[in-house]
Order: structure tokens, then sequence, then C-alpha cells
């Protein structure tokens, strides 16, 4: 039986895939570039602040977009969370060899993923805030951050398969079989 630098036996299959974690940690990041940079640095948009009900000139909607902000920026955090924990349980073992590359196309995926599913649901759906809130017409905005999320998921896509590739040029199992 082969044995990881855990002692524990080592796992066949799925077990020691990056893809997950990296998928997870990126729906994180991505939160975290959209709340930090287009939220705090920008101020171009809070959670709520398209909504109506808080408008960020008075305190007392700042208090309440600020509060979501907030709450925003802990689930993001919990996605980086679960993901750093997963990425250690599938290294942990030693018995995986990845580098940058193998983890940067799940990255890529999940910032994606990240933009497409906060720019629908948030900006589309709810229209709880916007890209711009402080443009005359923000949709432009908006359409852009969703095609952000797909060339992000296109580009982490052909990245992991290029690594796949190269992969399979010196014989090595793909990441998927790992």
């Amino acid at each position: 039986m082969i044995t990881g630098q855990s002692g524990r036996p080592a796992q066949s299959g799925r077990a020691g895939s990056v893809t997950v974690p990296g998928i997870l940690l990126g729906i994180g990041l991505g939160g975290f570039v959209d709340g930090i940079l287009l939220h705090q640095i920008l101020q171009w948009h809070h959670m709520l602040s398209a909504s109506g009900s808080y408008p960020v000139d008075t305190v007392r909607g700042l208090e309440v977009n600020t509060l979501w902000d907030g709450l925003f920026h802990a689930t993001t955090w919990l996605f980086v969370l679960v993901g750093l924990f997963l990425l250690w349980r599938a290294l942990a073992d030693g018995t995986r060899h990845w580098s940058f590359r193998t983890l940067s196309g799940p990255l890529l995926v999940g910032w994606g993923v990240f933009n497409l599913v906060e720019g629908v649901v948030d900006h589309h759906v709810l229209s709880i805030h916007h890209v711009r809130d402080d443009v005359a017409n923000p949709l432009w905005w908006d359409l852009g951050f969703l095609a952000l999320g797909v060339s992000l998921i296109l580009s982490g896509l052909s990245l992991r398969g290029a690594t796949q590739r190269r992969d399979s040029d010196l014989g090595q199992r793909p990441d998927h079989e790992r």
C-alpha cells in the first residue's frame, strides 16, 4: 500500500484534485476584488445602493449598505476558507504534484462564476445594485461585468486544458484523473 507523508493511505481517483478548491478560492477572491475595488476604493456601488430603500447619500442608508457590504465580504471569506481547507486536504498526503498553472485555471473559472452569478442575480434579477450606480445608464457596465466573467471562465478552462495536455505529453495523469 502506498502512503503519503501523513501516513494515511494514498487515495486514488479524484482525491488530490485542486479543481474544486481552486474554483471555491476563485469565487471568494473574485468577491474580494469586487467588494474591495468596486464597493470600497472606487465606491461605484454598495450591496443595496440601487434598491431605492437605502440611498448612500444618507447616514442611515450608508449604514445599512455598509452592513450588507460586510455580510457580502464575510460570505466571500467563507468561500476562501473552505477553498483553502479543501486545497490543504487535497495536497496533505504529499502524493500529488501540482503547479501554479494547475491551480490558476480553476481560480479563473471560480472568479468568472462569481461575476456571472453575482452579476445576473444582483444586477439584473434583484436590481439591488449595478456595477456603476453613479451613471445614467448602468446596463453597459453590468453587461461588461458579465462579459468579464465569461472571459475569465474561458481563460481558466483554456489554461486548465493546456495544463492537462502538457501533463499528458509528459506522461503524467491529467488533473481530472488525479
